[in-house]
């Protein structure tokens, strides 16, 4: 790699672009902030990806630095609880962080997400963009806690997972599942143990980069063709549209003003209940009642 490719990534604050032979890694790298998706985080990931197309490696890969992967959008900025203020706005907000992840789809190169610890929310979206995910055996997918969206993260798994799995990951708050029960939905691709996930992403990788860069392209192209003929770049126009509906309907704007009096920490407390995969015994007890 020349020190003029490394040179054009070496601006950005809050992820790094690592060069391994045919790999390039796309680090999101705000590990005080459980690596939270920022407006800059965003920006930067979106400016790395769109250099990638003719700088660095002939495949891509994503991780997170820390504990885990990405704890989804941030709070504080992308993911506010407070209503927007018109449903314009709102949808374009919703929008155009999907615009992000679709770039992913579109990309020239192949992309691989590299998902240990906690994935959350907003970052499992990432995921479904890429072209292979691998999971680690200490990973944890997971729907926010609070439910003030209803149609911007399940749905997007539907073509991976199916819609009833889909159903179950969002009908429940905060839900969640494990790398093994990812691999099993279709979510994910491989699930392997933790220490060896940077290890295993390399190598597939280096055996990917045999095939010429051109070829991988049209490869890529042609599967993203026959997904899309299935529905999946329709449910991805669709998803910013039902949650701009939600955030504006009576319940959900309650909600949110009874966060805002309790606080987040109290809110999420208040909703948090155990996941339905795998069925614990207090949701076995739940079913048979």
């Amino acid at each position: 790699m020349t020190d003029d490719t490394e040179s054009i990534f070496a601006h950005y604050q809050t992820i790094r672009v690592e060069h391994r032979g045919p790999l390039s890694w796309l680090v999101l790298n705000r590990p005080e902030k459980a690596n939270a998706l920022s407006n800059q985080l965003l920006d930067e990931f979106s400016d790395a990806l769109q250099r990638l197309k003719t700088a660095g490696g002939a495949v891509i890969a994503i991780r997170g630095e820390g504990r885990g992967f990405s704890a989804g959008y941030d709070l504080d900025q992308v993911g506010k609880l407070t209503s927007a203020k018109d449903s314009v706005s709102d949808h374009e907000r919703l929008q155009r962080n999907l615009d992000r992840y679709l770039a992913m789809w579109d990309h020239p190169k192949p992309i691989i997400a590299a998902v240990h610890g906690y994935c959350s929310a907003g970052a499992t979206q990432m995921c479904v963009y890429a072209d292979i995910t691998v999971v680690a055996d200490n990973a944890r997918i997971s729907e926010p806690t609070v439910p003030i969206g209803g149609g911007y993260i399940a749905p997007l798994w539907v073509p991976l997972v199916g819609p009833k799995r889909a159903k179950e990951f969002a009908f429940v708050p905060g839900n969640s599942i494990d790398g093994p029960t990812a691999v099993q939905w279709g979510w994910a691709n491989h699930c392997v143990p933790a220490s060896e996930l940077v290890a295993i992403v390399e190598d597939l990788a280096r055996r990917i980069a045999t095939i010429a860069p051109e070829v991988l392209r049209i490869k890529k192209l042609s599967i993203n063709r026959a997904a899309e003929s299935m529905g999946f770049r329709n449910a991805s126009n669709a998803a910013a549209q039902m949650d701009t509906l939600l955030h504006f309907s009576k319940p959900v704007v309650e909600l949110k003003k009874w966060i805002e009096a309790v606080g987040l920490k109290h809110a999420i407390a208040h909703y948090r209940v155990a996941p339905t995969t795998p069925l614990t015994a207090a949701t076995q007890d739940d079913r048979d009642d």
